[in-house]
């Protein structure tokens, strides 16, 4: 039988990148060449205790000594997560699904052994799977090639071992990189539930709760009835939500709220997670606020061998501690550079399906054990490569099916013929994937013809786009956090260049921030004599000009080259801030200007300037992981280094306004330029340079976290909660 040929690595550079090189394995430990590999650790809850296994005495690296659960190389062309399943699975015998694998950190080993001739570049992934309970020694299948042995040892005891560089163990420099491992497991089973059920409290405690109880009497039986559907409707699109956000997600909400009345700290738990519909705290910059200890249980009894008397493996359902920022859209062990070089190769139509809106990236060795790696036959758009594109309606299928039959329903329902257009357009969206009717009828929504009057003085000249000013009765999907005050829709730049964008105001909304949040700030920051200024018409004019100024500006462009593009796809990443700073700033200049042009109350004139200074930092406050308050803290700062915006002695602020105009006007010029030229590094060095958190900036936020001025709201849908009892 002929010898298996050696296992290839892919050769990186050394800041981890790959230059599209691979080797055997032997040459790329002869050369140094960097590389990557996976460790995973099995940690026992219960008793504290990771499993150690004990190297081969044939290894041609640290043969005989106490190891890692276990380890191995990344094979050329294969992913992190999938060779920590194989490794598992070949080494010791235990098979896991994705979500038992919590990523930790990259550790980088430079080392040299066997007297100068194993050089080891290596960046491993380094992955945590959490048990309940020790497994039964007697139910690992060892591979004898790779394991001596294994055995369960205390964390603290293997740590002091480590420590005191102990012959019998691989060595790790737990003061160093590779202590975080400890470091982490020992603040994750502190005995610390008051310490963090006053910090969960006062998480909460950054929102006011607010009940919304729009009035329904004047809709017709037909519509209110059709309203119910969409309401239904609506929780079925946030259950897809909640997927899209993490792999194990909703398995750890259902886990959350079933145990919140186990106890006033699970309470607190299952509150907060409901605000941010994850365990990243979107106010503290995506911060984890929870851990794998606090996730859902899991059991499986065919994961190894069985074991008389042992029920199978019970693990936790794991997720990072940092927030991916892919999503669940990518494989989480996909980098940008990853996605961008496997696009490169792909068609015109299939690099714009995998840019687009409604489609997710997935591998093809996560739909297969590592030991029968083959495809599920399902529908998707497949590539010579491992990453494969999967439309939502393939994706989300079941979800989707049971939305698109509710809103047929509500479109039987509803006495209004273009809202029956929208629901029954946006149903078939869901099950085809093609969102432009919909997005069309989106833009024909005639709410004129529903007005609560006679018909005789309904006007019939009302023309597409429309700013529709509205009162919210529920919200589900992509709101979390911090609430929206206004959308613009749709994102198809088709739609944008041909016929604009419609703009919704959630009227209601805007109200309850202004009176719990903004007027508050204002009396805490800005200047006695300016005070007066701050008021709900100018603050509200501005929103409705920051949404009107999304649609305008650049958006389809020609580059240099003469290529066509449209600014997100060349902005990527940079797009959003820019975005949101652009509409902002635009917005603020196109009051002055309407107001110059007599359109305008010329009460306006400061009043929407002192007004805009206090948003500023309310918007702040939702932390600069955030496309709105990164967007802030450049105009912000951008005004202040303008001299336009001024800190004095008392720590209070005030706007100059014989400098004010200028400055608006020199950063929307700034910003529109860059947009207008898809300059993507300028982009960058704006932002970075001015969407940081300045002195002034500190000196605002010290003075509203000291009077405890609310964050943010937190809408209680009391009238939405009726109307679904009725349905």
């Amino acid at each position: 039988m002929a010898a298996a040929p050696e296992e290839r690595l892919d050769v990186l550079n050394a800041a981890g990148e790959k230059t599209g090189v691979s080797k055997p394995r032997s040459e790329v430990h002869r050369d140094g060449d960097y590389h990557r590999a996976v460790h995973v650790w099995i940690y026992s809850e219960s008793t504290g205790e990771l499993l150690l296994q004990r190297r081969a005495d044939c290894k041609d690296s640290w043969p005989g000594k106490w190891d890692i659960s276990s380890a191995g190389h990344i094979s050329a062309g294969d992913s992190s997560l999938f060779s920590a399943q194989r490794e598992l699975e070949e080494e010791l015998g235990i098979k896991l699904p994705v979500n038992a694998f919590e990523i930790l950190f990259v550790f980088l080993e430079e080392c040299v052994t066997n007297n100068g001739t194993f050089i080891n570049n290596e960046y491993s992934d380094v992955y945590l799977v959490t048990t309940l309970t020790p497994i039964p020694l007697e139910a690992f299948t060892l591979q004898e090639s790779e394991v001596s042995a294994v055995r369960y040892m205390r964390c603290d005891e293997y740590k002091s071992c480590l420590a005191k560089e102990s012959g019998e163990y691989v060595p790790y420099d737990v003061n160093g990189q590779y202590g975080q491992l400890f470091n982490i497991i020992e603040e994750r089973y502190k005995d610390n539930t008051v310490s963090r059920s006053l910090t969960l409290q006062k998480q909460i405690n950054r929102y006011a709760p607010i009940h919304l109880e729009p009035d329904l009497t004047t809709l017709s039986e037909g519509d209110r009835e059709a309203l119910g559907y969409i309401l239904k409707a609506a929780i079925v699109i946030d259950d897809i939500f909640y997927e899209q956000v993490w792999n194990s997600n909703r398995t750890l909400r259902d886990w959350l709220k079933g145990h919140s009345e186990s106890s006033a700290f699970d309470k607190l738990k299952w509150a907060y997670y409901s605000i941010n519909k994850s365990p990243w705290s979107c106010l503290d910059e995506n911060k984890a606020f929870l851990s794998t200890a606090d996730s859902a249980v899991k059991l499986l009894t065919d994961a190894t061998k069985p074991v008389s008397g042992w029920k199978g493996v019970e693990y936790r359902a794991a997720f990072p501690l940092d927030k991916p920022p892919g999503a669940n859209f990518y494989p989480p062990d996909m980098d940008k550079m990853e996605f961008e070089l496997w696009k490169s190769r792909l068609t015109d139509k299939e690099q714009k399906d995998a840019a687009g809106f409604f489609t997710i990236i997935k591998r093809h060795d996560s739909l297969s054990s590592p030991s029968l790696k083959q495809s599920d036959g399902s529908d998707q758009t497949k590539t010579s490569d491992d990453l494969f594109i999967v439309p939502y309606s393939k994706e989300y299928r079941s979800s989707l099916e049971k939305a698109a039959e509710l809103l047929e329903k509500a479109s039987v329902c509803s006495n209004s013929p273009s809202l029956k257009n929208l629901l029954r357009t946006k149903a078939n969206a869901f099950l085809s994937n093609d969102y432009y009717e919909s997005d069309i009828a989106w833009m024909e929504l005639d709410l004129e013809r529903n007005l609560p009057m006679d018909n005789i003085f309904k006007s019939d000249s009302v023309s597409a786009a429309p700013i529709r000013v509205i009162n919210l009765l529920y919200n589900s999907g992509d709101v979390k956090g911090p609430q929206t005050i206004a959308f613009n829709l749709p994102n198809d730049e088709r739609i944008v260049n041909e016929r604009g964008t419609s703009m919704v105001m959630l009227k209601n909304i805007s109200e309850a921030k202004f009176k719990h949040i903004l007027k508050p700030i204002a009396d805490t920051c800005i200047r006695e004599e300016q005070k007066e200024y701050v008021n709900f018409e100018p603050y509200y004019t501005h929103i409705v000009c920051h949404e009107c100024c999304h649609g305008i500006g650049p958006h389809s462009i020609t580059l240099p080259s003469g290529k066509k593009s449209t600014v997100r796809l060349e902005l990527q990443e940079f797009h959003s801030a820019l975005e949101e700073a652009k509409a902002d700033i635009v917005g603020l200049w196109a009051l002055n200007f309407l107001i110059k042009k007599g359109l305008l109350p010329k009460s306006l004139s400061q009043s929407m300037y002192v007004s805009f200074l206090a948003g500023c930092f309310r918007s702040i406050r939702f932390g600069l992981e955030e496309a709105h308050g990164k967007g802030q803290a450049l105009q912000f700062n951008w005004l202040y280094d303008k001299g336009a915006f001024i800190l004095h002695s008392d720590g209070k602020f005030s706007v100059d306004f014989t400098k004010v105009e200028d400055a608006v006007e020199s950063l929307s010029r700034e910003i529109l330029t860059i947009q207008a030229k898809g300059n993507k590094p300028a982009a960058q060095t704006l932002l970075q340079s001015r969407a940081t958190l300045t002195q002034p900036l500190r000196v605002a936020l010290e003075k509203i976290e000291h009077m405890q001025v609310p964050v943010d709201i937190a809408p209680k849908f009391g009238t939405a909660k009726k109307l679904l009892g009725n349905v």
